[in-house]
Protein backbone atom coordinates (compact mmCIF):
# COMPACT_ATOMS: atom_id res chain seq x y z
CA UNK A 1 0.00 0.00 0.00
CA UNK A 2 1.23 3.48 -0.91
CA UNK A 3 -0.46 6.77 0.01
CA UNK A 4 0.60 9.90 -1.81
CA UNK A 5 0.14 12.87 0.51
CA UNK A 6 0.06 16.60 -0.20
CA UNK A 7 -0.34 18.29 3.16
CA UNK A 8 0.28 21.96 2.39
CA UNK A 9 -2.14 24.05 0.32
CA UNK A 10 -4.37 27.09 0.63
CA UNK A 11 -8.06 27.80 0.34
CA UNK A 12 -9.88 30.55 -1.54
CA UNK A 13 -9.62 32.65 1.63
CA UNK A 14 -5.84 33.10 1.30
CA UNK A 15 -4.18 35.85 -0.70
CA UNK A 16 -3.27 35.13 -4.33
CA UNK A 17 -5.24 31.87 -4.33
CA UNK A 18 -7.75 30.74 -6.96
CA UNK A 19 -11.37 31.38 -5.92
CA UNK A 20 -12.08 27.82 -7.09
CA UNK A 21 -10.16 26.34 -4.17
CA UNK A 22 -13.11 24.83 -2.31
CA UNK A 23 -13.18 21.45 -0.59
CA UNK A 24 -14.95 19.62 -3.47
CA UNK A 25 -12.59 21.26 -6.00
CA UNK A 26 -9.51 20.27 -3.98
CA UNK A 27 -10.86 16.71 -3.70
CA UNK A 28 -11.49 16.55 -7.46
CA UNK A 29 -7.96 17.64 -8.30
CA UNK A 30 -6.47 15.33 -5.67
CA UNK A 31 -8.28 12.43 -7.37
CA UNK A 32 -6.94 13.51 -10.77
CA UNK A 33 -3.43 13.55 -9.36
CA UNK A 34 -3.72 10.24 -7.51
CA UNK A 35 -3.33 11.86 -4.07
CA UNK A 36 -4.75 9.74 -1.27
CA UNK A 37 -4.30 12.18 1.62
CA UNK A 38 -4.65 15.93 1.19
CA UNK A 39 -4.57 18.96 3.49
CA UNK A 40 -7.68 20.92 4.31
CA UNK A 41 -5.50 24.02 4.51
CA UNK A 42 -6.39 27.22 6.34
CA UNK A 43 -8.49 25.85 9.21
CA UNK A 44 -7.59 28.97 11.20
CA UNK A 45 -9.94 31.02 8.97
CA UNK A 46 -13.47 31.11 10.49
CA UNK A 47 -15.34 30.93 7.17
CA UNK A 48 -13.14 28.15 5.81
CA UNK A 49 -13.49 26.24 9.09
CA UNK A 50 -17.25 26.40 8.55
CA UNK A 51 -16.85 25.01 5.01
CA UNK A 52 -14.66 22.19 6.32
CA UNK A 53 -17.43 21.27 8.75
CA UNK A 54 -20.04 21.47 5.98
CA UNK A 55 -18.20 19.39 3.35
CA UNK A 56 -16.22 16.94 5.49
CA UNK A 57 -16.88 14.56 8.35
CA UNK A 58 -14.46 13.03 10.81
CA UNK A 59 -13.73 9.36 10.20
CA UNK A 60 -12.86 8.74 13.84
CA UNK A 61 -9.16 8.09 13.27
CA UNK A 62 -7.90 11.68 13.14
CA UNK A 63 -8.72 12.14 9.46
CA UNK A 64 -11.76 13.40 7.54
CA UNK A 65 -13.66 12.32 4.43
CA UNK A 66 -16.10 13.93 2.02
CA UNK A 67 -19.75 13.80 3.03
CA UNK A 68 -20.72 13.49 -0.63
CA UNK A 69 -18.72 11.10 -2.78
CA UNK A 70 -16.97 12.29 -5.92
CA UNK A 71 -18.52 11.28 -9.20
CA UNK A 72 -15.38 9.67 -10.59
CA UNK A 73 -13.71 6.30 -10.45
CA UNK A 74 -10.11 5.31 -10.97
CA UNK A 75 -9.49 2.83 -13.82
CA UNK A 76 -8.69 -0.77 -12.85
CA UNK A 77 -5.02 -1.38 -12.13
CA UNK A 78 -4.16 2.25 -11.33
CA UNK A 79 -2.12 1.34 -8.28
CA UNK A 80 -1.43 4.80 -6.83
CA UNK A 81 -4.70 6.49 -7.76
CA UNK A 82 -7.50 6.82 -5.24
CA UNK A 83 -11.20 7.20 -6.00
CA UNK A 84 -11.27 10.04 -3.49
CA UNK A 85 -8.83 11.41 -0.91
CA UNK A 86 -8.96 11.57 2.84
CA UNK A 87 -8.25 14.95 4.44
CA UNK A 88 -5.92 15.97 7.25
CA UNK A 89 -6.52 19.15 9.26
CA UNK A 90 -3.56 21.33 8.24
CA UNK A 91 -3.05 25.07 8.35
CA UNK A 92 -0.19 27.55 7.98
CA UNK A 93 0.51 30.66 10.03
CA UNK A 94 2.83 33.57 9.28
CA UNK A 95 4.74 34.74 12.36
CA UNK A 96 6.15 38.26 12.00
CA UNK A 97 7.98 39.54 15.09
CA UNK A 98 11.33 40.74 16.44
CA UNK A 99 13.89 38.55 18.15
CA UNK A 100 17.56 39.17 18.82
CA UNK A 101 17.35 42.68 17.40
CA UNK A 102 16.13 41.46 14.00
CA UNK A 103 12.79 41.20 12.24
CA UNK A 104 11.74 37.56 11.84
CA UNK A 105 9.23 36.19 9.34
CA UNK A 106 8.52 32.48 9.56
CA UNK A 107 5.75 30.33 8.06
CA UNK A 108 4.79 27.29 10.10
CA UNK A 109 2.49 24.34 9.34
CA UNK A 110 0.21 23.05 12.10
CA UNK A 111 -1.52 19.65 11.84
CA UNK A 112 -4.08 18.40 14.35
CA UNK A 113 -6.15 15.20 14.67
CA UNK A 114 -9.59 16.70 15.37
CA UNK A 115 -11.92 19.59 14.65
CA UNK A 116 -12.24 20.09 18.41
CA UNK A 117 -8.48 20.65 18.76
CA UNK A 118 -8.47 23.04 15.79
CA UNK A 119 -11.33 25.01 17.30
CA UNK A 120 -9.58 25.31 20.68
CA UNK A 121 -6.36 26.48 19.02
CA UNK A 122 -8.28 29.06 16.98
CA UNK A 123 -9.89 30.40 20.14
CA UNK A 124 -6.49 30.61 21.86
CA UNK A 125 -5.07 32.54 18.88
CA UNK A 126 -7.99 34.97 19.05
CA UNK A 127 -7.43 35.51 22.77
CA UNK A 128 -3.82 36.40 21.94
CA UNK A 129 -5.04 39.13 19.58
CA UNK A 130 -4.58 37.27 16.26
CA UNK A 131 -6.89 38.41 13.46
CA UNK A 132 -7.84 35.09 11.90
CA UNK A 133 -10.46 36.57 9.60
CA UNK A 134 -7.95 38.67 7.65
CA UNK A 135 -6.42 35.81 5.63
CA UNK A 136 -6.41 32.03 5.27
CA UNK A 137 -2.75 32.11 6.23
CA UNK A 138 -3.01 34.61 9.09
CA UNK A 139 -0.24 37.03 9.98
CA UNK A 140 0.28 36.78 13.72
CA UNK A 141 2.61 38.60 16.09
CA UNK A 142 3.48 35.45 18.00
CA UNK A 143 7.00 34.03 17.88
CA UNK A 144 7.77 30.47 16.80
CA UNK A 145 8.26 29.62 20.47
CA UNK A 146 4.88 31.10 21.43
CA UNK A 147 3.11 29.28 18.57
CA UNK A 148 4.60 25.94 19.63
CA UNK A 149 3.75 26.57 23.28
CA UNK A 150 0.15 27.50 22.50
CA UNK A 151 -0.49 24.61 20.11
CA UNK A 152 1.19 21.80 22.05
CA UNK A 153 -0.45 22.78 25.34
CA UNK A 154 -3.83 22.29 23.67
CA UNK A 155 -3.00 19.28 21.48
CA UNK A 156 0.15 17.32 22.40
CA UNK A 157 -0.24 15.19 19.25
CA UNK A 158 -0.15 18.24 16.97
CA UNK A 159 2.65 18.34 14.42
CA UNK A 160 4.48 21.65 14.01
CA UNK A 161 6.54 21.78 10.83
CA UNK A 162 8.52 24.70 9.37
CA UNK A 163 7.10 25.37 5.91
CA UNK A 164 9.31 25.86 2.81
CA UNK A 165 12.18 25.96 5.28
CA UNK A 166 14.72 27.77 3.10
CA UNK A 167 12.91 30.50 1.18
CA UNK A 168 14.60 33.85 1.90
CA UNK A 169 11.74 35.97 3.21
CA UNK A 170 9.29 33.75 5.10
CA UNK A 171 10.99 30.65 6.51
CA UNK A 172 12.82 29.32 9.51
CA UNK A 173 16.22 29.19 7.73
CA UNK A 174 15.53 32.10 5.38
CA UNK A 175 18.61 34.26 4.84
CA UNK A 176 16.63 37.50 4.84
CA UNK A 177 14.46 37.03 7.94
CA UNK A 178 15.00 33.60 9.51
CA UNK A 179 17.33 31.83 11.94
CA UNK A 180 20.55 29.82 11.81
CA UNK A 181 19.08 26.91 13.76
CA UNK A 182 15.84 25.37 14.97
CA UNK A 183 17.09 25.79 18.55
CA UNK A 184 17.33 29.53 18.00
CA UNK A 185 13.88 29.68 16.42
CA UNK A 186 11.89 27.34 18.67
CA UNK A 187 13.88 27.35 21.92
CA UNK A 188 12.89 24.53 24.27
CA UNK A 189 10.31 23.35 21.73
CA UNK A 190 12.96 22.53 19.11
CA UNK A 191 12.77 18.94 20.39
CA UNK A 192 9.14 18.90 19.20
CA UNK A 193 10.05 19.92 15.65
CA UNK A 194 10.24 16.47 14.10
CA UNK A 195 10.36 17.50 10.44
CA UNK A 196 10.92 20.32 7.99
CA UNK A 197 9.28 20.88 4.62
CA UNK A 198 11.72 21.41 1.75
CA UNK A 199 9.89 24.05 -0.31
CA UNK A 200 10.13 24.20 -4.08
CA UNK A 201 13.64 25.68 -4.15
CA UNK A 202 15.40 22.92 -2.18
CA UNK A 203 15.41 19.13 -2.33
CA UNK A 204 16.14 16.52 0.38
CA UNK A 205 19.84 16.21 -0.56
CA UNK A 206 20.33 19.91 0.20
CA UNK A 207 18.69 19.37 3.61
CA UNK A 208 20.82 16.26 4.31
CA UNK A 209 23.83 18.57 4.44
CA UNK A 210 22.54 20.18 7.68
CA UNK A 211 23.68 18.49 10.90
CA UNK A 212 20.64 19.39 13.03
CA UNK A 213 18.36 17.78 10.43
CA UNK A 214 20.06 14.38 10.76
CA UNK A 215 17.37 13.26 13.22
CA UNK A 216 14.49 15.04 11.56
CA UNK A 217 12.20 13.89 8.78
CA UNK A 218 12.38 15.65 5.42
CA UNK A 219 8.94 16.26 3.87
CA UNK A 220 7.82 17.84 0.61
CA UNK A 221 4.43 19.29 -0.35
CA UNK A 222 3.01 21.54 -3.06
CA UNK A 223 1.92 24.73 -1.23
CA UNK A 224 -0.72 24.80 -3.98
CA UNK A 225 -2.76 27.95 -4.65
CA UNK A 226 -4.79 26.30 -7.44
CA UNK A 227 -6.01 22.84 -8.39
CA UNK A 228 -3.44 22.09 -11.10
CA UNK A 229 -0.58 22.89 -8.67
CA UNK A 230 -1.57 20.12 -6.24
CA UNK A 231 1.07 17.43 -6.04
CA UNK A 232 3.90 19.33 -7.69
CA UNK A 233 5.69 18.06 -4.59
CA UNK A 234 4.44 15.27 -2.34
CA UNK A 235 5.40 12.69 0.28
CA UNK A 236 4.66 9.00 -0.28
CA UNK A 237 3.85 6.91 2.79
CA UNK A 238 4.17 3.14 2.53
CA UNK A 239 2.50 0.43 4.55
CA UNK A 240 4.99 -1.64 6.51
CA UNK A 241 3.17 -4.88 5.74
CA UNK A 242 1.38 -5.85 2.57
CA UNK A 243 -1.53 -8.16 3.35
CA UNK A 244 -2.65 -9.09 -0.12
CA UNK A 245 -4.54 -7.11 -2.71
CA UNK A 246 -7.38 -4.91 -1.51
CA UNK A 247 -9.70 -2.40 -3.05
CA UNK A 248 -8.34 1.13 -3.00
CA UNK A 249 -11.32 2.30 -0.94
CA UNK A 250 -10.43 -0.23 1.76
CA UNK A 251 -6.74 0.67 1.68
CA UNK A 252 -7.64 4.31 2.27
CA UNK A 253 -9.18 3.40 5.62
CA UNK A 254 -6.17 1.43 6.86
CA UNK A 255 -4.13 4.39 8.06
CA UNK A 256 -4.78 6.98 10.73
CA UNK A 257 -3.49 10.31 11.97
CA UNK A 258 -1.45 8.36 14.51
CA UNK A 259 0.19 6.42 11.67
CA UNK A 260 1.14 9.67 9.95
CA UNK A 261 2.40 11.04 13.28
CA UNK A 262 4.44 7.90 13.86
CA UNK A 263 5.96 7.93 10.39
CA UNK A 264 7.11 11.53 10.93
CA UNK A 265 7.64 12.13 14.65
CA UNK A 266 8.64 8.73 15.98
CA UNK A 267 10.74 7.84 12.94
CA UNK A 268 12.78 11.02 13.44
CA UNK A 269 13.62 9.70 16.93
CA UNK A 270 14.70 6.33 15.57
CA UNK A 271 11.51 4.40 16.32
CA UNK A 272 8.15 3.89 14.66
CA UNK A 273 5.53 1.45 15.88
CA UNK A 274 2.86 2.63 13.45
CA UNK A 275 1.65 1.03 10.24
CA UNK A 276 3.29 3.53 7.89
CA UNK A 277 6.76 4.71 6.98
CA UNK A 278 7.95 7.33 4.52
CA UNK A 279 8.80 5.60 1.27
CA UNK A 280 10.05 8.57 -0.71
CA UNK A 281 9.25 12.16 -1.62
CA UNK A 282 8.38 13.54 -5.04
CA UNK A 283 10.31 16.68 -5.83
CA UNK A 284 10.00 19.69 -8.11
CA UNK A 285 13.44 20.31 -9.59
CA UNK A 286 14.75 22.88 -7.06
CA UNK A 287 16.23 24.95 -9.89
CA UNK A 288 12.65 25.49 -11.05
CA UNK A 289 11.78 27.08 -7.69
CA UNK A 290 11.66 30.86 -7.62
CA UNK A 291 14.34 31.33 -4.94
CA UNK A 292 16.97 28.75 -5.91
CA UNK A 293 19.69 31.21 -7.00
CA UNK A 294 20.59 34.54 -5.44
CA UNK A 295 19.72 37.58 -7.52
CA UNK A 296 17.77 40.72 -8.28
CA UNK A 297 14.61 40.41 -10.34
CA UNK A 298 14.44 44.10 -11.30
CA UNK A 299 18.08 44.09 -12.44
CA UNK A 300 17.92 40.72 -14.20
CA UNK A 301 20.83 39.45 -12.11
CA UNK A 302 21.01 35.74 -11.21
CA UNK A 303 24.02 34.18 -9.42
CA UNK A 304 24.93 30.72 -8.17
CA UNK A 305 26.87 30.36 -4.89
CA UNK A 306 30.34 31.00 -6.35
CA UNK A 307 29.28 34.12 -8.24
CA UNK A 308 27.45 35.37 -5.17
CA UNK A 309 30.62 35.04 -3.09
CA UNK A 310 32.73 36.66 -5.80
CA UNK A 311 30.35 39.65 -5.84
CA UNK A 312 30.16 39.68 -2.01
CA UNK A 313 26.38 39.31 -2.16
CA UNK A 314 26.00 42.67 -3.89
CA UNK A 315 24.12 43.32 -7.13
CA UNK A 316 26.59 44.63 -9.75
CA UNK A 317 23.81 46.65 -11.41
CA UNK A 318 22.24 48.62 -8.54
CA UNK A 319 24.80 48.08 -5.76
CA UNK A 320 22.24 46.73 -3.28
CA UNK A 321 22.34 43.40 -1.45
CA UNK A 322 21.09 40.47 -3.52
CA UNK A 323 18.09 38.47 -2.39
CA UNK A 324 19.91 35.45 -1.08
CA UNK A 325 18.97 32.20 -2.82
CA UNK A 326 18.39 28.85 -1.18
CA UNK A 327 21.57 27.33 -2.60
CA UNK A 328 23.68 30.08 -1.06
CA UNK A 329 21.90 29.82 2.29
CA UNK A 330 22.43 26.05 2.43
CA UNK A 331 26.13 26.60 1.74
CA UNK A 332 26.28 28.95 4.75
CA UNK A 333 24.74 26.49 7.20
CA UNK A 334 25.93 23.14 5.82
CA UNK A 335 28.38 20.97 7.76
CA UNK A 336 29.04 18.60 4.85
CA UNK A 337 29.31 18.75 1.07
CA UNK A 338 27.12 17.04 -1.47
CA UNK A 339 30.14 14.84 -2.26
CA UNK A 340 30.16 13.72 1.39
CA UNK A 341 26.60 12.45 0.97
CA UNK A 342 27.62 10.10 -1.89
CA UNK A 343 24.45 10.82 -3.82
CA UNK A 344 23.35 7.75 -5.75
CA UNK A 345 20.84 7.18 -8.56
CA UNK A 346 18.88 4.19 -7.24
CA UNK A 347 16.85 3.50 -10.38
CA UNK A 348 17.98 4.12 -13.95
CA UNK A 349 14.39 4.01 -15.25
CA UNK A 350 13.16 6.62 -12.76
CA UNK A 351 15.38 9.27 -11.25
CA UNK A 352 15.09 8.04 -7.65
CA UNK A 353 17.94 9.49 -5.61
CA UNK A 354 19.42 8.36 -2.30
CA UNK A 355 22.55 8.75 -0.19
CA UNK A 356 25.14 6.01 0.34
CA UNK A 357 26.39 7.87 3.42
CA UNK A 358 22.90 8.02 4.97
CA UNK A 359 21.08 4.95 3.57
CA UNK A 360 18.42 5.29 6.27
CA UNK A 361 17.22 8.49 4.61
CA UNK A 362 14.12 8.12 2.42
CA UNK A 363 15.04 8.63 -1.25
CA UNK A 364 13.37 11.13 -3.54
CA UNK A 365 12.18 11.22 -7.14
CA UNK A 366 12.79 14.28 -9.32
CA UNK A 367 9.84 15.04 -11.62
CA UNK A 368 8.33 17.75 -13.78
CA UNK A 369 4.53 18.28 -13.56
CA UNK A 370 2.65 16.46 -16.32
CA UNK A 371 0.97 19.62 -17.59
CA UNK A 372 4.39 21.20 -18.19
CA UNK A 373 5.58 18.12 -20.08
CA UNK A 374 2.48 18.09 -22.29
CA UNK A 375 2.63 21.84 -22.92
CA UNK A 376 6.20 21.67 -24.20
CA UNK A 377 5.54 18.48 -26.15
CA UNK A 378 2.63 19.92 -28.14
CA UNK A 379 3.79 23.55 -28.19
CA UNK A 380 0.78 24.98 -26.34
CA UNK A 381 0.51 26.96 -23.06
CA UNK A 382 0.14 24.99 -19.82
CA UNK A 383 -3.40 26.27 -19.19
CA UNK A 384 -4.62 25.99 -22.80
CA UNK A 385 -7.62 23.80 -23.71
CA UNK A 386 -5.36 21.69 -25.96
CA UNK A 387 -2.97 20.92 -23.11
CA UNK A 388 -5.82 20.20 -20.69
CA UNK A 389 -7.48 17.84 -23.19
CA UNK A 390 -4.36 15.67 -23.44
CA UNK A 391 -3.92 15.83 -19.66
CA UNK A 392 -7.51 14.76 -18.94
CA UNK A 393 -7.25 11.90 -21.43
CA UNK A 394 -4.07 10.61 -19.84
CA UNK A 395 -5.06 10.85 -16.17
CA UNK A 396 -8.58 9.64 -16.87
CA UNK A 397 -7.41 6.61 -18.84
CA UNK A 398 -4.38 5.62 -16.78
CA UNK A 399 -5.48 6.52 -13.25
CA UNK A 400 -3.99 9.79 -12.08
CA UNK A 401 -1.03 12.03 -12.79
CA UNK A 402 1.36 10.29 -10.41
CA UNK A 403 0.64 6.94 -12.03
CA UNK A 404 1.46 8.46 -15.42
CA UNK A 405 4.69 10.07 -14.19
CA UNK A 406 5.94 7.21 -12.03
CA UNK A 407 4.51 3.93 -13.27
CA UNK A 408 2.74 3.93 -16.62
CA UNK A 409 4.65 2.42 -19.52
CA UNK A 410 5.81 4.83 -22.19
CA UNK A 411 3.89 2.75 -24.72
CA UNK A 412 0.65 3.35 -22.78
CA UNK A 413 1.38 7.06 -22.52
CA UNK A 414 2.18 7.26 -26.24
CA UNK A 415 -0.99 5.41 -27.19
CA UNK A 416 -3.18 7.96 -25.39
CA UNK A 417 -1.14 11.18 -25.37
CA UNK A 418 1.07 10.77 -28.42
CA UNK A 419 4.69 9.71 -28.85
CA UNK A 420 6.01 13.21 -28.16
CA UNK A 421 4.41 13.29 -24.69
CA UNK A 422 5.69 9.78 -23.98
CA UNK A 423 9.18 10.87 -25.04
CA UNK A 424 8.94 13.85 -22.67
CA UNK A 425 7.94 11.67 -19.70
CA UNK A 426 10.84 9.35 -20.49
CA UNK A 427 13.33 12.22 -20.62
CA UNK A 428 12.06 13.58 -17.29
CA UNK A 429 12.34 10.14 -15.66
CA UNK A 430 15.96 9.92 -16.78
CA UNK A 431 16.76 13.50 -15.76
CA UNK A 432 17.52 14.55 -19.34
CA UNK A 433 16.34 18.13 -19.02
CA UNK A 434 17.78 21.65 -18.88
CA UNK A 435 16.72 24.30 -16.37
CA UNK A 436 17.41 28.01 -16.18
CA UNK A 437 17.37 28.44 -12.35
CA UNK A 438 14.83 30.66 -10.62
CA UNK A 439 15.83 33.63 -8.46
CA UNK A 440 14.32 36.49 -6.43
CA UNK A 441 10.70 35.45 -7.03
CA UNK A 442 11.15 34.37 -10.67
CA UNK A 443 10.39 30.70 -11.34
CA UNK A 444 13.05 28.71 -13.18
CA UNK A 445 12.32 27.58 -16.74
CA UNK A 446 12.45 23.90 -17.68
CA UNK A 447 13.43 22.76 -21.15
CA UNK A 448 12.87 19.10 -21.94
CA UNK A 449 13.93 19.42 -25.57
CA UNK A 450 16.84 21.44 -26.88
CA UNK A 451 16.07 23.91 -29.64
CA UNK A 452 17.28 21.53 -32.33
CA UNK A 453 14.87 18.89 -30.99
CA UNK A 454 11.82 21.15 -31.07
CA UNK A 455 10.62 19.98 -34.51
CA UNK A 456 7.79 17.51 -34.01
CA UNK A 457 5.34 15.59 -36.14
CA UNK A 458 2.46 18.10 -36.25
CA UNK A 459 0.12 15.60 -37.91
CA UNK A 460 0.47 13.29 -34.92
CA UNK A 461 -0.20 16.09 -32.45
CA UNK A 462 -3.20 17.41 -34.39
CA UNK A 463 -4.65 13.89 -34.35
CA UNK A 464 -4.94 14.16 -30.57
CA UNK A 465 -7.59 16.89 -30.90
Amino acid sequence: MEIIADLQLHSKYSRAVSPQMTIPFIAEWAAKKGIGLVATGDWTHPLWFREIQYDLEEVGNGLLKLKTKLDRHAPPGAGLAMTEPLFLLATEVSSIYSQGGRSRRVHTLIWVPSLAAAEKINEAFRRRGCNLMADGRPIIGLSCIEVADLVLNIEPKALIIPAHAWTPWFSVYGGMSGFDSLDEAFGKFAKNIYAVETGLSSNPAMNWRIKELDRRTILSFSDAHSGPKLGREATVFKGKKEEGRRKREEEAQQFTYDDIYGAIAEASLGKNDGNLEIGYTVEFYPEEGKYHYSGHRNCGVSFGPEETITNKGVCPVCGRSLTQGVMQRVEELACRTEKDLQISDLNSDLRMIGSKTFPQRSPFAMLVPLLEIIAEAIGSPVSSPKTMLVYENLVGSLGGEFWVLLNASLDEIGRIGGSRVAEGVGKVRRGEIEINPGYDGVFGKVKIWREEEKVSDKKEQLALF
